[in-house]
C-alpha cells in the first residue's frame, strides 16, 4: 500500500491513516534504520547478523521498521532482509519506507485515487532516480514539489516517529533479546508495561555525515532514543564506534 503526501501533512492524520484505512496494529516497538543512500558491500556474516537480528527484533516484538523506501543503499539490505523472511513464511513484518515523491523512477505509475497500480521496480542505470524497495509492506511518498533531490522526507519521517513514540500502549512488561549489533555483543529492549509509549530505537548503518547529526539528534532527544551502531558496515558507524570505543568515561 502507498500514499502520495504533502511534506507538511500533520503526523496525528499520517497515524490514523495507517491505523485505520490500512488497518496496521499500533506497533510496541518502533526501529527506524538510516544508513547509506549510496550501494555499498557488507560483509556476509555481517549482512547475515543484521538481516537475522533485525527481522527477529521485528517478529518478537511485533514493531514498525521505518526506512528510505528506495532500492539503494542500506535500504537495499534491509529489504534483502525482508525477503528472506518472506520466502520462508514466518510471520508478516510491516516494513514502512518514507520516500520523496519526487526522486522516484515511473511516479507517473502511481497517480491514481483508490486504485492498484502496477510499478516497475526495475531501475534505470542511466537514470539518476530510484526506485522502491518492493519488499516493504508499505510506503509514504512525500512531496514538497521538487524533482531529482532528496529531504522532503526528513522533517516528516521525524515528527512521525516522535509521534509514534507518545502512543500509549497496552502490553505486559517484557524484555526482548536482539542480536543487531555488528559484532558478539547483545543489547537489549524492555518493552515498557501497560500505559507506555512506543519505544523508538535508531539504527545506524554505513552513511555519512548527515547520520552522524541523525545518531546525535537521536540521543540529544528528551527523552533520548537508543542508537544501535552496526559496527564493522563502514563510514559513519565505524567513526561512531570508534569513538565511543575510545571515548573517556563522560564523554
Amino acid at each position: 500500500m502507498y500514499i502520495r503526501v504533502s511534506y507538511d501533512t500533520k503526523p496525528d492524520h499520517l497515524l490514523h491513516l495507517m491505523v485505520k484505512d490500512w488497518q496496521l496494529e499500533l506497533p510496541t516497538l518502533l526501529i527506524s534504520v538510516h544508513g547509506g543512500l549510496q550501494n555499498f558491500d557488507l560483509q556476509p556474516k555481517l549482512k547475515q547478523v543484521f538481516g537475522k537480528g533485525l527481522i527477529k527484533a521485528a517478529v518478537t516484538t511485533g514493531a514498525w521498521i521505518f526506512t528510505g523506501g528506495v532500492n539503494t543503499g542500506v535500504i537495499r539490505h534491509v529489504g534483502d532482509a525482508l525477503k528472506d523472511h518472506s520466502s520462508k513464511s514466518r510471520g508478516k513484518v510491516c516494513a514502512i519506507g518514507i520516500a520523496p515523491w519526487g526522486i522516484l523512477e515511473n511516479k507517473d505509475d502511481l497517480i491514481g485515487k483508490d486504485v492498484s497500480k502496477p510499478y516497475q521496480t526495475m531501475a534505470n542505470p542511466l537514470s539518476k532516480l530510484a526506485v522502491l524497495n518492493n519488499s516493504h509492506s508499505h510506503f509514504i511518498l512525500t512531496d514538497n514539489g521538487t524533482c531529482g533531490k532528496y529531504g522532503s522526507e526528513v522533517k516528516l519521517r521525524r515528527l512521525l516517529e516522535k509521534h509514534i513514540s507518545l502512543q500509549k500502549i497496552n502490553t505486559r512488561k517484557a524484555d526482548t533479546r536482539a542480536w543487531l549489533h555488528g559484532r558478539t555483543e547483545y543489547f537489549w529492549l524492555c518493552v515498557p508495561g501497560l500505559g507506555q509509549g512506543v519505544p523508538l530505537v535508531c539504527m545506524i548503518v554505513e552513511g555519512g555525515p548527515n547520520v552522524i547529526s541523525i545518531a546525535l539528534e537521536s540521543l540529544r532527544d528528551d527523552p533520548p532514543v537508543p542508537v544501535v551502531v552496526c559496527d564493522g558496515s563502514g563510514r559513519a558507524s565505524d567513526i561512531i564506534s570508534f569513538a565511543h570505543k575510545f571515548s573517556e568515561d563522560g564523554g
